[in-house]
């Protein structure tokens, strides 16, 4: 079953993917282009997890069954 570390041990790959795209970006003139694509697709891709996560975790609206009959009121 999924807990709250699930949040933080994805930040903590996220973070190091980060590291690794920021130290291993090929070198040139487009190495700011492949750093900031890279960091900012890491960080969108997690923010997205992390949200969905949270969402089926702790959901705003209690979900309700529709296949039960709603009581009847007698007449």
């Amino acid at each position: 079953m999924a807990n709250g570390w699930s949040l933080i041990i994805g930040l903590i790959f996220v973070v190091i993917a980060c590291l690794v795209a920021w130290v291993f970006s090929p070198k040139g003139e487009n190495q700011t282009l492949y750093r900031s694509t890279l960091i900012l697709t890491f960080a969108s891709c997690y923010l997205m997890w992390a949200i969905t996560f949270l969402a089926q975790w702790h959901p705003l609206i209690v979900p309700r069954r529709s296949d039960i009959r709603p009581d009847r009121v007698p007449q």
